[in-house]
C-alpha cells in the first residue's frame, strides 16, 4: 500500500540534550574521542548495533534512558565539553587563513565516485573512498574552503558473506538516509533542492543531501526519486554495480550533475579536483556553461576550465581506466560536440591518446589529463609509472618531464589510530602529534613513552581485535546456519599473546593475497612447529562481485584453513569495513602487503598500521618504496621488476618466508627482558610511529595539494576571468596562433665553443640561431638540455639551461647564448629545444608543443 503522504520524523530530545543532535550530524565526532565516548556512554549496546550511527541512536533510544541522562551531571558535563570542542574547532583560526589571508574569496570542489568517512555511511568500497573521506577530514582540519561532490548510493557497496564452501556472496542492504547523518538540502521555500541532467530522450532528476564533515560540506546526489523512471532510480543504487551503460549513467550524473549541483547551491568554485577519471565529464559541462551563459567560444572556455582543473590518477595499469566505445559516447554526449562546434571525431579525440585512431575507445583518464593543468599520481613510484603510461599525450617530451607530478597519499591520523593509543600520544607527545611535520621537535619525545606502556597498550589493542573477531565470526556463522561445533570453535579463534600478521585489502589478483601460501609445507611449519613462538594470520577484504579470480583467492584461503585444520590460527574476517580496518591496524603485530610491483599505486592500510606502531612487511611498491623500510619494517625483495610473474611469485614468496623465519618472528619472541617485554621490537614500533606518522598523513598530503594545486589553480581562475575573461581570450588566441606557426620553427645552427673532450666543471659556451618564423622571442623559451648518455644513446637525468636572447642577425634569425658545465665525468650529451612561453601558462608543456635541434 502506497502512502498518500509522508513525514520525516526527527528524534524527540529533551531540551537539555539538544546539543546531542548537533554533535550527531557533524562527523567531527568520528575523530574526536570525547564525542565518540559520549555516544558510547549514552548506550553502548545501541552504539554497536547501530554501526556507530549517532543519528539512528537518537531516533531509537528509549525516552526513559534520555530522561535518565538529563539527571546525570557527569554525562551533561561531558556533552557540554564536546559541544564546546566542536564550537572551538569550527571557529579557530586555521592554517588556510594564515596562508591565504589577502586572497579573494575562493572555493575548491573535490569530485569522487566514493567517500569512506564512517562505517554508518556505507557509500564506499575501499581505499579510494577512504582516501577521499580522509581528504575531506584534513581539508576541514586545515580550514580549506573545500566542498565534496559525490553520489548517494541507495544500496552502497555490497555486504560480504561466505557460503559453506568459502565462496564470497554479496548482500545489498538498503540505506535509510533519514536515519543517517545526512541533511536534505532545500530551497528557500522549503522544497527539495533538485537538479535536472540531460540524458538521451529525457531528463534525470536528483535531489541533494549534505554530510557535514567538520567544516567541510559533502554534497551527494540521489536519483531514487519521482518523476524518474525505474532505470534512472538505479543510477545511484549501487557503487560500481551494473553494466557499462550504468557506469556511463553514473559518471554523467557525477560529473555533469555535480557541476549543475554546485551551481544550484550558489557556490562560486575556483578550482575543481577530479579524484580519478570518474568525474571527467565535469569538464565538458563547465565548458558548455561558459559557452552558453558567458558567451565564450570553445577554445576560450576550454582554457578557463583546464586552467582551474586538477586531476589525480590512482591507476597504475591501463586496464583500470574507464573506457567507452565511440558510438556510446556520441549517443550519450554527442550533443556537446554540437555545442562546442567540433566535428565528432575531434570531440572523441578529447578522450584519445592517439587522435588519429578513429575506432579507439574514449578514455576518461585521457579526457581528465587533457582538461587539467595540474595532474598527479599518488606516490613517487606511481608518478614514474604514470608518466610512462601517459607519455604519448606529450609527444617528444622526455618521460621524466611529462607534467604528471606525484603527491604521496596519507591517512587521517585521528581517524585510524586507536583511542587508547591516541591518548598515549596526547600524553607524551602533546595534542598536535596528528599534524606535526617530520622536522617537529615533538617527535623527539617518542623516547619518553615508556616501552612497557606502549607495549601493554598494544597488547590491549590486540585483545580488543581478537574479541571483536570472535564475536563477528559467531554472528556470521549463526546467520549462515553453521553447526554448533563451528560456532563454538569460532569463540576460541586466535591467541591473544601470539604473533599476529594482518592482511586486509581489496582482493584484486595483483595484490597476491595468497602469496604467503605458495609453499604450504613451509607456511605450516611456521604456523605449527613451535608452540612457544606461535604465529597467526588475520585476513580480510572483498573481491568485486564480477571478479571471479579475486573470489577464487578468498575461497582458496578458506579451503586452506579448513583442510589444514588451522581454524584457530588463520582467520578470514568477512565483510571488511572501516570499523574492522581500524581494529586490525591497531591490533595486529605486523602488516603484510604483497602486491606485484609496480601495480600498487600507493596503498594506505600500511600507513594506518604504522601510525599505530605496527612495522610493515611489504614489497617495495607504492608508499612503502618511499618509507624507511629498514628501521620501520622489512622489505620483501629489493624493488626488482620481473618479466615472468610466476618467477616473481617464487622469488618473493621465498623472500617472505626467509624474513619471517629468520628475522621477524625471532625479533618478536627473542630478546625479551625478565618482564617479557620485547624491547627491540618496541624500538621498531617507535621508529614506525616516529618516521611514518608525520609524513604519511593527510595533514601533509592535503597541505601539499593546497600549495601545489589548489592555490595556483584558483589564482589562475581569478587571473583569467577578470575583465570579462579578457586574459583567457588573449591566451586562447595566442595558443591558436602558436599552433598555426609552431611547426615552422627551425633551429638553424648550434655553435659549441669546446671540442668533444672537456674537463669536469669546464665552462662551455653555446650560441644558437633559431628561425622563429612569425613568432617572437616573447612567445618562446630556448633551452640547452644537458645530461649523461645512457646505453641507448639517450640523454638521461637532464638539466635544462635557459639561454639568453641576444636579438636578431641580418637574416632575421634569433640569436641565443648560454653556458653549460658538467659536474661528472664520462660520456655526456647536449641538445637544444624550444618551448612555448606565456605569462598565463600553468607550465611550458600546457600547449603540448616542443621543438628539438636535429
Amino acid at each position: 500500500m502506497q502512502p498518500i503522504r509522508t513525514f520525516n520524523v526527527s528524534p524527540s530530545l529533551p531540551p537539555r540534550l539538544e546539543p546531542l543532535r548537533r554533535l550527531a550530524y557533524n562527523l567531527h565526532w568520528d575523530w574526536n574521542v570525547d564525542t565518540k565516548d559520549l555516544f558510547r556512554r549514552l548506550d553502548s549496546d545501541l552504539w554497536e548495533s547501530s554501526h556507530h550511527n549517532p543519528v539512528l541512536m537518537l531516533g531509537t533510544i528509549s525516552q526513559s534512558r534520555l530522561l535518565e541522562v538529563v539527571e546525570d551531571e557527569g554525562f551533561l558535563a561531558q556533552m557540554d565539553r564536546a559541544d564546546r570542542q566542536l564550537d572551538d574547532y569550527l571557529q579557530e583560526r586555521t592554517w588556510y587563513q594564515k596562508q591565504r589571508e589577502h586572497k579573494p574569496k575562493e572555493c575548491y570542489a573535490y569530485f569522487s565516485a566514493e567517500f569512506g568517512l564512517v562505517d554508518c555511511l556505507p557509500v564506499y568500497s575501499g581505499g579510494l573512498g577512504v582516501l577521499a573521506g580522509d581528504h575531506l577530514k584534513s581539508a576541514s582540519d586545515l580550514g580549506l574552503p573545500l566542498v565534496g561532490v559525490g553520489l548517494l548510493y541507495q544500496q552502497g557497496y555490497f555486504a560480504q558473506y561466505l557460503n559453506a564452501d568459502g565462496w564470497q556472496q554479496e548482500r545489498y542492504l538498503s540505506n535509510d538516509f533519514y536515519n543517517m547523518p545526512l541533511h536534505l538540502e532545500r530551497n528557500p521555500d522549503g522544497s527539495e533542492l533538485r537538479i535536472a541532467v540531460d540524458y538521451p530522450g529525457r531528463k534525470v532528476y536528483a535531489r541533494v543531501w549534505r554530510v557535514q564533515v567538520g567544516m567541510v560540506p559533502l554534497y551527494l546526489m540521489d536519483t531514487n526519486i519521482e518523476p524518474n523512471n525505474t532505470y534512472d532510480h538505479d543510477i545511484t543504487d549501487q557503487l560500481y554495480g551494473g553494466d557499462i551503460d550504468m557506469r556511463i549513467h553514473q559518471e554523467i550524473m557525477l560529473g555533469i550533475g555535480g557541476v549543475q549541483m554546485l551551481k544550484a547551491l550558489g557556490l562560486k568554485v575556483t578550482a575543481y579536483h577530479m579524484n580519478e577519471g570518474h568525474a571527467a565529464f565535469s569538464a565538458l559541462e563547465r565548458i558548455r556553461l561558459l559557452i552558453q551563459e558567458e558567451g565564450l567560444n570553445y577554445p576560450q572556455a576550454k582554457q578557463v576550465v583546464a586552467s582551474s582543473n586538477i586531476f589525480t590518477t590512482h591507476t597504475p595499469v591501463p586496464a583500470g581506466i574507464d573506457l567507452f566505445a565511440p558510438e556510446k559516447m556520441l549517443y550519450y554526449l554527442g550533443y556537446y560536440a554540437e555545442i562546442f562546434g567540433l566535428p565528432k571525431e575531434q570531440f572523441l579525440g578529447l578522450g584519445r591518446e592517439n587522435t588519429g585512431d578513429l575506432s579507439g575507445p574514449f578514455s576518461m583518464a585521457v579526457l581528465a589529463l587533457k582538461m587539467a593543468t595540474f595532474s598527479n599520481g599518488v606516490a613517487q613510484l606511481h608518478g614514474v609509472v604514470s608518466r610512462q603510461m601517459f607519455q604519448g599525450l606529450w609527444k617528444n617530451v622526455p618521460v621524466e618531464e611529462v607534467p604528471i607530478a606525484a603527491i604521496t597519499n596519507g591517512v587521517h591520523a585521528r581517524s585510524c589510530v586507536a583511542k587508547s593509543t591516541q591518548e598515549l600520544y596526547d600524553r607524551y607527545l602533546g595534542p598536535n602529534w596528528s599534524s606535526a611535520p617530520p622536522d617537529s621537535p615533538l617527535w623527539d619525545r617518542m623516547d619518553a613513552i615508556p616501552d612497557e606502556e606502549l607495549w601493554r597498550n598494544h597488547e590491549r589493542c590486540r585483545l580488543d581485535m581478537i574479541l571483536y573477531v570472535r564475536e563477528h565470526l559467531v554472528k556470521h556463522l549463526t546467520d549462515r546456519g553453521a553447526s554448533a561445533s563451528e560456532i563454538t570453535q569460532a569463540q576460541e579463534v586466535l591467541d591473544p599473546y601470539a604473533f599476529t600478521i594482518g592482511f586486509a585489502r581489496r582482493f584484486a589478483t595483483y595484490k597476491r593475497a595468497t602469496l604467503w601460501m605458495r609453499d604450504l609445507d613451509r607456511i605450516k611449519r611456521l604456523l605449527l612447529a613451535n608452540k612457544d613462538r606461535k604465529v597467526q594470520f588475520v585476513i580480510a577484504g572483498k573481491a568485486h562481485p564480477k571478479d571471479i579470480p579475486g573470489k577464487e583467492l578468498i575461497r582458496e584461503i578458506n579451503h586452506f584453513i579448513r583442510e589444514q585444520h588451522l581454524e584457530k590460527q588463520v582467520v578470514f574476517v568477512p565483510n571488511y569495513d572501516i570499523h574492522i580496518s581500524r581494529l586490525m591496524v591497531a591490533g595486529c603485530d605486523i602488516w603484510l602487503n604483497t602486491p606485484r610491483r609496480p601495480r600498487e599505486a600507493s596503498g594506505t592500510s600500511g600507513m594506518k598500521a604504522a601510525m599505530n606502531g605496527l612495522p610493515n612487511l611489504s614489497v617495495l611498491d607504492g608508499w612503502w618504496d618511499e618509507a624507511d623500510y629498514v628501521r620501520t619494517g622489512w622489505a620483501i625483495g629489493h624493488g626488482e621488476n620481473y618479466d615472468d610473474p610466476n618467477y616473481q611469485d617464487e622469488v618473493e614468496a621465498n623472500a617472505l618466508y626467509e624474513l619471517l623465519e629468520k628475522e621477524v618472528v625471532p625479533l618478536f619472541y627473542e630478546h625479551r627482558d625478565t618482564d617479557g617485554l620485547p624491547r627491540p621490537w618496541v624500538a621498531k614500533m617507535k621508529d614506525a610511529i616516529r618516521l611514518n606518522c608525520p609524513f604519511f598523513n593527510t595533514a601533509r598530503m592535503v597541505g601539499e595539494y593546497a600549495q601545489r594545486a589548489y592555490f595556483p589553480a584558483s589564482d589562475r581562475y581569478h587571473t583569467l576571468t577578470v575583465d570579462n575573461y579578457a586574459p583567457a581570450k588573449e591566451l586562447a588566441a595566442w595558443k591558436e596562433k602558436l599552433g598555426e606557426h609552431w611547426f615552422n620553427i627551425r633551429i638553424k645552427d648550434v655553435d659549441v665553443s669546446a671540442a668533444s673532450d672537456i674537463e669536469v666543471n669546464q665552462t662551455v659556451a653555446v650560441k644558437a640561431k633559431v628561425d622563429l618564423a612569425t613568432l617572437t622571442n616573447d612567445d618562446v623559451q630556448v633551452e640547452l638540455y644537458q645530461g649523461a648518455i645512457d646505453a641507448n644513446g639517450d640523454i638521461v637525468n637532464a638539466v635544462p639551461v635557459v639561454m639568453d636572447y641576444q636579438g636578431e642577425d641580418a637574416q632575421q634569425l634569433s640569436i641565443y647564448t648560454g653556458n653549460i658545465t658538467y659536474t661528472a665525468s664520462g660520456l655526456q650529451g647536449l641538445s637544444l629545444r624550444v618551448l612555448p612561453k606565456n605569462q598565463y601558462l600553468a607550465n611550458p608543456y600546457e600547449p603540448r608543443l616542443i621543438a628539438w635541434a636535429e
